[in-house]
């Protein structure tokens, strides 16, 4: 049964990035910390085409996040660039260079509309002007019966929950597994929103938390 995914790393005190975001800190200044956990363990290295990292109780849950996957949903705002816009004359990429890690169709909801961009590794990225649904629906398509990823803020996810398209999705279902940073983010800039329909949550989610 295809899976509707979201894996979303945030700090006990409930950020998902920090202040000053740029194209040299997209996660904002100290941000990168909310993914040391991951970024450490040999499974992720292997898949970003990285050598050496660590093997440890976190490798399963790891390893789980990347099997069955064929298909994405990402926010503008992970795709970047800092600050939107229109894409004007410079055709933005994403952060990942020439070889992104995906490998599959991923589809970026935008509100200006853009050619797809084709990359290497089979990684084509999707441009999506008239909404999240239409964008799952596509990724659902692309992704052929295997899962779909959704690589999104925490705004992002609200939208697509209190659409309620998780309640409607037929033999898909939603599942997201959230990691939780302890490093402080006391002195960051706005917080981003939880999960919750009623707004940001103040409790901290469980490193292996998920609903289906």
């Amino acid at each position: 049964m295809s899976k509707r995914r979201c894996h979303i790393s945030i700090s006990a005190d409930g950020f998902v990035a920090d202040q000053n975001l740029s194209e040299e800190n997209p996660l904002g200044e100290g941000g990168e910390r909310l993914h040391d956990g991951a970024v450490s363990l040999a499974a992720w290295r292997e898949s970003h085409d990285k050598q050496g990292g660590e093997v440890n109780e976190s490798t399963p849950i790891m390893e789980e996040t990347l099997e069955n996957v064929d298909a994405g949903v990402m926010g503008r705002n992970v795709f970047g660039p800092v600050g939107g816009g229109d894409w004007g004359d410079e055709q933005w990429n994403g952060w990942w260079g020439d070889d992104p890690p995906y490998h599959n169709d991923v589809f970026i909801l935008a509100h200006h509309p853009r050619e797809p961009a084709e990359m290497a590794g089979g990684t084509t990225f999707h441009f999506v002007t008239d909404g999240i649904e239409r964008a799952l629906k596509r990724a659902k398509e692309s992704a052929d019966g295997q899962d779909v990823r959704l690589w999104c803020g925490a705004q992002v996810i609200q939208q697509y929950l209190a659409g309620g398209s998780w309640a409607s999705s037929g033999s898909t279902s939603f599942r997201c597994c959230s990691g939780t940073a302890l490093a402080s983010s006391a002195t960051s800039g706005a917080p981003r929103p939880g999960l919750s329909r009623s707004g940001r949550s103040r409790r901290p989610a469980s490193r292996t938390s998920r609903t289906e």
